[in-house]
């Protein structure tokens, strides 16, 4: 059948269920040919296959499979509407349930509104008896069971009264209808031998024969052991109402097992559907793999050829230079048999040669120990600088300090002179011209002064100005040493370089190696060092807060700091303290930054190094080099 244009053209995925729903419906208006005969199946849907002829149910495992594979979208809609109409529309009838009504056997051709106590039972009456020991007593009911048992009896209770054996006897058969035809059996025997119910009522003589039929309405409602018996254990029914219960129970059974036998079967179909999706992604699967496998086998064969011709080219250029090696050592041979001859032959430029050989050798260590002596010279120079800058910087501050002083002295006196001023202007008035002439000395005397702080005001501010210098002078001298103090330390120095706010990881690496086995520690140790650095750096944790130790306000660690305290509990205190000290330092020298600032250090006494401390240990290190080279 020819389709459209809309139909050829594709289906994207979120179209598959509109595109499956038109399908559908062009399968129901009958669009598309399903079935070919009673039993014979197509998929309209795969024209181009060789394949053409399905049964029910592997067509119907066709269109599910491919409606839950991988493949185009317009591909897997239309089969999932063929799945539906298969389904829904197209039902198979080896899949139907065969319902069968299963009519009761019929029982024998009595009167069908006739009514019989049911259970089945049979009444036996003119059981032999005898009297003994002032009481009636007969054959037990298992005795008459075995005489009985061609009718098939379940059991049979002999009837007693206060007077004993009553002579009589209760046979029960079985509730169905099988129960009911040797009941029947058992009454049609006994009346064919003229010895049932009417022949022991019209009896005229006794006999010691049994009498037997099956009990009835009359048995039921008369009186005596008999009837109450039967009252007990049954009920009045007709074979009418019976066969109605019969058939009911039996319908309802059918009607049970064919619900059964539809989930079973829509159970059954899932269960298909799920294994033919299984099975197509089983196939995937299988596809990737092998894929895979023969990618893996490529990739094998490309590292061995890859292999055979890195080893092809090893050996060929360890052949390449084993005769370049040859060659050489050849050359080498016939060079050493010429120089051998050379010496042997001219003795004199040998020794010629040794002389020029320990004459560079002199001049090459006379310029070595010039250049030393140069550099040692520079050494002492630059710290013989350093040292008269810092004296200098000192006797600066000391001629700042005096002139802050002096500075603080004249401007009290210029602040008691206007004072003065004022209390005369106040005392005397214009007209006194002794006070008059005061008031002028002391004006003169104020102008001087101001004059005066004035000057002492340039000066001072030149002195600032040549601090300051000197002050850079020494912070540039210090980068210097800080710079330079590495490659002069011999040994343990207890003068050295620290970098202020980092983390000292050998205290850590001792706890740890308390804690794990001495591999595990290092490892450990320098992990949590690293880390522990990288908090330190962190500008957005400041685990500090403001305390008031006299006048003067200091920030200390806030000991109830989340991090400082699992840090604590977990690794201890040792650890702790380590990470703290760091975090002083880091806060005191780089607060902002958060990076570890160079310092010059006394480990011997673990703060900080003075200038004059360093120029002493630098001094003393260059003095004790010069001692050991002049020995040597």
């Amino acid at each position: 059948m020819a389709h459209s244009d809309s139909e050829e053209s594709e289906v994207s995925e979120s179209e598959i269920d509109d595109y499956a729903e038109k399908a559908y419906s062009k399968l129901k208006e009958g669009g598309f040919k399903v079935k070919c005969g009673d039993s014979a199946y197509k998929c309209p849907f795969c024209t181009g296959k060789k394949k053409q002829a399905y049964n029910f149910k592997d067509l119907l495992q066709h269109a599910t499979g491919i409606g839950a594979s991988n493949r185009k979208a317009k591909e897997k809609a239309t089969h999932r509407a063929l799945a539906k109409y298969m389904k829904i529309d197209l039902a198979d009838p080896s899949l139907s349930l065969q319902m069968v009504v299963f009519e009761p056997r019929a029982p024998p051709s009595r009167d069908r509104d006739e009514k019989f106590v049911w259970p089945w039972k049979g009444v036996v009456v003119n059981v032999p008896t005898e009297f003994k020991d002032g009481r009636h007593v007969g054959e037990s009911g298992n005795r008459l069971k075995e005489q009985l048992s061609r009718f098939n009896p379940l059991r049979v209770h002999s009837l007693w009264n206060y007077k004993g054996h009553t002579g009589n006897c209760i046979v029960e058969f079985s509730k169905d209808w099988n129960g009911f035809k040797d009941a029947m059996s058992f009454e049609n025997h006994f009346e064919a031998e003229r010895l049932g119910k009417r022949d022991w009522k019209q009896r005229k003589s006794s006999t010691d024969e049994l009498y037997a039929w099956v009990a009835r309405e009359d048995d039921y409602s008369g009186v005596g052991p008999i009837a109450d018996h039967l009252r007990k254990n049954g009920d009045l029914r007709t074979v009418n109402d019976l066969s109605v219960a019969e058939s009911r129970k039996t319908n309802q059974l059918v009607t049970d097992l064919a619900k059964q036998i539809d989930a079973k079967n829509q159970h059954l179909l899932e269960l298909e559907c799920k294994y033919n999706e299984t099975t197509l992604s089983l196939g995937n699967m299988m596809e990737q793999r092998e894929q895979l496998f023969v990618t893996y086998n490529a990739e094998i064969k490309k590292m061995q050829q890859l292999a055979r011709d890195h080893s092809r080219k090893i050996i060929e250029e360890n052949k390449s230079l084993a005769l370049e090696l040859e060659h050489k050592r050849k050359e080498l041979d016939e060079r050493s048999q010429q120089i051998n001859k050379m010496a042997n032959q001219n003795s004199i430029d040998k020794k010629r040669l040794e002389e020029e050989k320990n004459r560079k050798a002199m001049c090459s260590l006379d310029m070595a120990e010039k250049e030393q002596k140069k550099s040692d010279e520079n050494v002492l120079r630059l710290v013989e600088e350093h040292k008269r800058e810092k004296e200098d910087a000192l006797k600066k501050i000391l001629q700042l300090e005096k002139q802050l002083d002096a500075k603080q002295k004249l401007e009290l006196e210029i602040q008691q002179l206007k004072g003065q001023l004022q209390v005369m202007k106040h005392m005397g008035g214009d007209e006194d011209s002794s006070v008059q002439a005061k008031m002028d000395e002391l004006t003169t005397e104020l102008n001087e002064k101001i004059d005066e702080m004035e000057d002492m005001e340039a000066l001072n501010q030149t002195l600032v100005v040549k601090e300051r210098k000197s002050n850079d002078e020494l912070q540039e001298a210090k980068k210097e040493l800080i710079s330079g103090l590495p490659d002069m330390l011999i040994g343990r120095a207890f003068i050295g370089i620290k970098r202020m706010g980092e983390i000292d990881d050998k205290p850590i690496r001792e706890a740890f190696k308390r804690k794990f086995p001495k591999r595990d520690a290092e490892i450990q140790a320098a992990m949590i060092s690293s880390k522990w650095q990288d908090e330190l750096k962190n500008p957005e944790w400041h685990p500090f807060k403001i305390v008031t130790v006299g006048d003067k306000a200091q920030e200390v660690i806030q000991e109830d700091d989340e991090k400082l305290r699992a840090l604590k509990e977990e690794f201890g205190e040792e650890v702790y303290k380590t990470v703290t000290t760091a975090l002083l330092e880091m806060n005191e020298y780089n607060p902002s930054g958060r990076y570890t600032i160079p310092e010059l250090w006394n480990y011997k006494e673990g703060r900080k190094a003075s200038l004059k401390e360093v120029i002493q240990y630098i001094l003393k290190q260059w003095k004790a080099l010069k001692r050991k080279r002049s020995s040597s």
